[in-house]
């Protein structure tokens, strides 16, 4: 578990600091500006100095790693109309090779036969505006053992949600992750995958800032800001109403131990995490 919430804000500057100077996995200060696939903060305060904390930013997605989980602890992006094209799905799964050499990589073959889907975090379909956005999402390091009903049924009708907010006239900042171990895919119930390499979550959350498309995005959310967080288990018995589902920011930050809106204020985030969508 990671330190406490406050904890995180009081080392937010020394962090950002740490992180200009890392390598290989550094952030552009791009991705705190409008647009940023991290604008809303570091949840966990990610560096590359921590295994299990491991910050990769693939350029249209920002994920923390979990070098004993191996999968994300979360990812991190932004979706606009710029990022949705007629691109096709790449489907070309494959490991991440800019985790340090001496890391086990999960690989295309890693989930097969293991009764779980090879979740998308950031989806496929988020990323259609190039081929490279596209196939960057197929990336093993944005997967994670997700239960083919909550995949294909739950979290891809939330997914397709999300594209028609964009499609609407907003942009949407989202944070996807994951807490604890053991689902039930197709199988059975499991906690680890891959011969115990890969640990099957047992719940997988996701959070939504909506506003209108627009520019310095972070100086216009507001205490009318809609914030959409879901917290789903990871089972075949899920509905596929995602609906079913919401919760606020403050419970999925007192699950994961996360700060997901730190770069708000405090005021803000009071009033924000506290919501429970009702539209």
């Amino acid at each position: 578990m990671f330190a406490p919430k406050h904890f995180y804000r009081s080392v937010l500057l020394s962090t950002l600091v740490f992180l200009a100077c890392s390598k290989p996995s550094t952030v552009s200060p791009s991705n705190f500006a409008d647009n940023g696939n991290m604008l809303l903060g570091n949840p966990s305060q990610a560096a590359t100095s921590n295994s299990n904390n491991y910050l990769l930013d693939k350029g249209y997605y920002i994920l923390s790693y979990n070098n004993s989980t191996r999968i994300a602890n979360w990812v991190s992006w932004h979706l606009d109309a710029n990022d949705i094209g007629t691109t096709d799905r790449q489907d070309d799964f494959r490991p991440d090779t800019n985790l340090p050499s001496s890391w086990y990589k999960v690989d295309d073959s890693s989930y097969s036969g293991s009764g779980f889907d090879r979740g998308h975090n950031c989806p496929s379909a988020d990323r259609t505006s190039s081929v490279a956005a596209n196939s960057a999402t197929f990336l093993m390091t944005n997967m994670i053992p997700q239960a083919p009903n909550n995949n294909r049924q739950t979290w891809a009708n939330l997914e397709d949600y999300a594209r028609t907010l964009d499609s609407a006239g907003n942009e949407v900042y989202i944070v996807m992750g994951t807490y604890g171990s053991g689902g039930t895919g197709s199988n059975g119930y499991a906690t680890t995958i891959d011969q115990g390499r890969i640990v099957v979550p047992a719940y997988i959350w996701k959070v939504l800032v909506v506003i209108p498309q627009g520019n310095n995005d972070l100086a216009r959310m507001n205490s009318s800001t809609r914030v959409i967080a879901v917290n789903t288990p990871n089972s075949q018995s899920i509905s596929s109403n995602w609906r079913n589902y919401l919760t606020s920011v403050n419970a999925i930050e007192q699950a994961t131990g996360y700060d997901i809106l730190s770069n708000l204020s405090e005021s803000l985030q009071t009033v924000l995490e506290d919501k429970v969508d009702a539209n």
